[in-house]
């Protein structure tokens, strides 16, 4: 059994743990870290955590471990995965590996050759995301010529309440300089490059609106792929009419079908169509264990992550010339 170190006791390791508990005795969460140790406490009881921290390099000098797990914010994760490399051991980090591209490219050439690293990139571990790329490969639509991903919401209108619903749900997001491309779509440019390979920044505009936030609300972008897709990828978090949640959608037009994605409705049209639904807070929940299983899954047979350095450093070198297009 692995014995895994998880750092942070933040919103999002709720779901991390729950995926963790899903690996029953190929490993076990047996010590946490954070700062606020009460919050830690409260996690460790909710989850049979045997040892708590304070400080994750008392965690990491306490030894018994043979994996970390890191999710703490994202200015922390440099640093904390030089400490856990540091000491050999696996690591898993949330993303984005480093604040900005440049700095995750130091990181990645710091901790190279001490120990294996992957980004916890759990979007495209969706089960949608893992048919339509599966109908992609098995050439259902042929060669795909047109891509659209939208991602509209009304979180940061306020509600009869005056409060905003994307900040109830995740507030640190209102005090980032780089909001939504950083901490939301980065999953979707991850998604977008695992279905259609690799893609090149054409055109990019990034705008502010609410007042909430302090970052970015909004974005158009203009992609194209190596095979010489046009792929466009439009947000925005201030949209009246919408909903508060998200909810993806994405359509993909290929020289003899089209794949659509509305909501929890994905269709394959062509020669033969088909219709699948799913239950978005199962497949949310499902993509954290989906990428926690690949994790064990890689570390148990020595095989490569889908979600290496390299492989995320080509979507932050996206993330990052969005950002100095403006």
């Amino acid at each position: 059994m692995f014995r895994i170190g998880l750092i942070g006791a933040g919103w999002v390791t709720q779901h991390h743990l729950l995926a963790w508990q899903r690996q029953g005795a190929r490993a076990k969460v047996t010590a946490i870290a954070d700062p606020a140790r009460e919050r830690a406490e409260q996690r460790a009881r909710a989850f049979a955590i045997e040892h708590v921290y304070d400080d994750a390099r008392a965690m990491l000098d306490a030894g018994a471990l043979d994996a970390v797990d890191i999710a703490a914010p994202r200015e922390f994760h440099a640093p904390l995965v030089r400490e856990a490399a540091a000491r050999g051991l696996p690591i898993l980090c949330q993303k984005p590996l480093a604040p900005t591209y440049d700095e995750a490219c130091e990181l990645t050439r710091d901790v190279a050759g001490k120990t294996r690293l992957m980004v916890h990139e759990n979007w495209r571990f969706r089960a949608y995301y893992r048919q339509i790329a599966a109908w992609l490969k098995a050439g259902r639509v042929g060669r795909v010529q047109q891509a659209q991903m939208t991602l509209f919401t009304s979180g940061l209108l306020a509600d009869a309440h005056g409060k905003y619903p994307a900040l109830e749900r995740q507030p640190f997001i209102a005090t980032l300089a780089r909001a939504l491309v950083m901490e939301v779509l980065i999953h979707h440019i991850d998604a977008l490059r695992f279905l259609l390979g690799e893609l090149t920044l054409e055109h990019s505009r990034i705008g502010h609106t609410s007042r909430a936030m302090a970052g970015e609300d909004r974005a158009s972008l203009t992609l194209s792929s190596a095979d010489g897709a046009v792929v466009h990828l439009m947000a925005s978090f201030t949209v009246h009419g919408a909903e508060p949640a998200q909810s993806d959608k994405l359509v993909i037009v290929g020289e003899r079908g089209t794949i659509v994605l509305d909501g929890a409705r994905l269709t394959l049209h062509g020669a033969e169509t088909e219709e699948l639904r799913y239950d978005l807070q199962a497949c949310y929940i499902d993509s954290y264990a989906g990428a926690i299983a690949h994790f064990v899954d890689a570390l148990a047979d020595g095989t490569p992550f889908e979600t290496a350095p390299d492989d995320n450093l080509r979507t932050l070198a996206i993330v990052e010339d969005i950002y100095a297009r403006g």
